[in-house]
């Protein structure tokens, strides 16, 4: 599970940084190339970047697919949880792994239509405009990163039986970073 979870993770933020990366590569491109610097504009306007923005929306739709599955592990997403809170310990319990299996029900269907539409897709030759990537490689985000949060919502709904405690973010929490000692004698 912790490979997974570092996987998960990697590939998030590997896309947001590439994204990034790619964008300001482009913008730059386009800024220098407007310069009235005629050796620079016809060296930059002979680099094409037009598959820059292409590319940068597939990566974020790529990260933010994943980027709920994350969210579901760690306990990220916003829920209207008033009505439910207010229940009594029995009637509270069923209605969070109701609401956790709906969320794997759903996400398992979007998983299983987004790899038969993929199937069909890649029995085509469509491509996308720019890139000329085949459009099933680019749908292919929605089947995988649907059944990793289905698993994702079972895994919630399992630790739920087994502790009675669902992932809560703690926003004052940086993973990675170890508490840093009060300092000595009081002093800030």
């Amino acid at each position: 599970m912790k490979y997974l979870d570092k996987l998960e993770e990697w590939l998030i933020a590997s896309l947001m940084a590439a994204a990034t990366v790619i964008i300001f590569l482009a913008v730059i491109h386009r800024y220098l190339s407007g310069l009235p610097i005629p050796w620079l504009q016809d060296t930059l306007i002979q680099i094409n970047t037009s598959w820059a923005q292409e590319l940068c929306i597939y990566m974020f739709v790529w990260m933010a697919k994943f980027g709920a599955a994350y969210g579901v592990r760690t306990g990220i997403h916003v829920g209207v949880d008033v009505a439910i809170n207010r229940m009594n310990a029995a009637w509270y319990r069923r209605f969070v792994v109701i609401g956790l299996l709906a969320g794997a029900l759903f996400t398992g269907v979007i998983c299983a239509l987004g790899a038969n539409y993929v199937y069909k897709i890649s029995q085509t030759t469509q491509t996308s405009p720019d890139m000329e990537l085949p459009m099933w490689i680019v749908y292919l985000g929605v089947p995988l990163a649907s059944g990793l949060m289905c698993f994702r919502f079972l895994q919630v709904a399992y630790q739920f039986l087994r502790t009675g405690q669902l992932p809560k973010h703690d926003v004052a929490h940086v993973e990675g970073l170890d508490d840093l000692a009060a300092p000595q004698g009081g002093q800030v």
